[in-house]
């Protein structure tokens, strides 16, 4: 925390909402895919890296593997932090409700990487189910959406 008075910087701001985020959403998928199969999800960042390097090669494992998958799933967290914090300011309608901004923003990052990021990567594609769509928007909003959404705002407010 800041001191009475103090101003966070943009940066240190953007950085602790992306790794907050990042976490967030990395347990909730865990959660997630335990609600669903009732088996925890230890290889979920193996199954990350498989986007790059596909999922045999990428399902043989290793802690370099696992690192990677740690890496792109945050760099994708931090890449959606910055864009929301960069818009914030441009956008006066991001401003208008946090929790419904920050759900929506969830839904559109979910959108986003169903449509334009993992159909480049080299995963199976998955067909379109619109109920575990909806779970995944909740998810997402709540996850990173809202969190994103809340911390912007605040920052802005603090920082005008």
């Amino acid at each position: 925390m800041t001191k009475k008075g103090s101003r966070k910087s943009l940066t240190s701001t953007i950085l602790q909402t992306g790794l907050l985020v990042g976490t967030l959403d990395l347990l909730a998928a865990m959660l997630s895919q335990y609600v669903k199969s009732g088996v925890f999800a230890e290889k979920i960042l193996l199954y990350i890296a498989g986007g790059l390097l596909g999922l045999e090669k990428s399902m043989a494992g290793g802690y370099g593997v696992e690192l990677l998958g740690l890496f792109f799933h945050y760099f994708i967290a931090m890449s959606f932090t910055v864009l929301f914090f960069l818009l914030y300011p441009k956008w006066k309608v991001l401003s208008i409700n946090v929790y419904l901004i920050g759900a929506l923003y969830g839904a559109f990052v979910s959108l986003f990487m169903r449509l334009c990021v993992l159909p480049l990567t080299q995963l199976p594609s998955q067909p379109f189910i619109l109920s575990r769509a909806f779970i995944d928007w909740m998810i997402l909003g709540l996850a990173l959406g809202i969190p994103i959404s809340f911390f912007a705002s605040q920052f802005y407010k603090e920082n005008k």
